[in-house]
């Protein structure tokens, strides 16, 4: 049989997942290092079966029929705290200087780019009629192009997770930070994956189980202070002040996986919408559209 093939980036949340994958062999993990933007491209290519990525960036993909998939699971239930950066030596100094200013993103439809519109909504930078004024984007594709672009002036600023960011502060300066107002990482599945997954026994139904066994381990109170503090230090080489400051803040689903809430992705609809990302139907949002009741509960 096959592997079940993992998109996901590989940073520090993703320490469960890797707990899982070195025990697993019916799973293949395949890195995404340009991000969400870069795994819906792997999903509509049939490059890979299932994927944990952001779930603003996702819920919107889905929406835009970017490519076919539907959320199948939540991987993390706490926002994701985007740092907003600059140049080192830019002549910008707060947020609100960044308006009408072009954003660096990884990908068209990344996080960087859905929460530079959110962030716009946050700031105010609307019309007289309160639509979001349209954003100049620079697609810079890597992480170490977003930096350099910052740097060298193709971009003025560009969005990224504040942890994964602190290590380069050497190269660019944090001018502020954006939460998402929503759970942060979700799970989803092509429909091919969906479609074979009928039974209780397939690799996706155990997949789903076996994470958040492995979410649990990870999230237990004495692992936090031990074994997953040193996982994370090891494998990400971060400061420990850092990462304990990081386990402080991040949330896992206490449950199963497979449980979505119904208010958040609502809340993550309604708020695209306000921020110029989505374009609401006349007939409303249909969250089967959205979900797949089949092998997610959504409450």
């Amino acid at each position: 049989m096959a592997p079940l093939r993992i998109g996901y980036v590989r940073e520090h949340f993703s320490s469960p997942l890797l707990q899982l994958a070195a025990k697993s062999d019916y799973i293949q993990l395949v890195e995404c290092p340009s991000g969400t933007g870069q795994i819906m491209s792997r999903l509509k290519s049939d490059e890979i079966d299932v994927a944990i990525a952001l779930t603003e960036s996702l819920i919107a993909g889905i929406a835009k029929r970017t490519a076919e998939f539907k959320l199948v699971g939540t991987y993390v239930t706490s926002p994701l705290n985007w740092a907003v950066i600059v140049g080192k030596e830019s002549k910008y100094q707060k947020i609100a200087d960044l308006r009408g200013e072009k954003i660096g993103i990884s990908r068209i439809g990344s996080g960087s780019q859905v929460m530079a519109s959110y962030m716009a909504l946050r700031e105010g930078w609307t019309d007289p009629e309160g639509k979001v004024e349209p954003i100049q984007f620079e697609v810079l594709d890597s992480f170490k192009n977003l930096r350099d672009g910052v740097n060298d002036g193709r971009a003025a600023a560009f969005m990224w997770e504040h942890f994964t960011t602190k290590p380069y502060l050497n190269e660019v300066r944090f001018i502020g930070n954006v939460p998402t107002p929503w759970h942060s990482w979700a799970i989803v599945a092509t429909p091919a994956t969906l479609s074979s997954s009928s039974s209780p026994d397939s690799p996706l139904h155990r997949f789903l189980s076996e994470l958040s066994d492995s979410i649990h381990a990870f999230d237990a109170p004495s692992a936090r202070t031990s074994s997953s503090k040193e996982f994370v230090e090891q494998t990400w080489e971060y400061p420990t002040e850092d990462v304990e400051a990081w386990l402080k803040q991040v949330e896992y689903p206490t449950g199963q996986v497979n449980e979505i809430s119904r208010p958040m992705v609502e809340k993550t609809l309604s708020t695209l919408v306000a921020a110029g990302v989505l374009t609401e139907p006349a007939q409303g949002w249909n969250l089967d559209d959205f979900v797949d009741t089949r092998i997610a509960k959504l409450q």
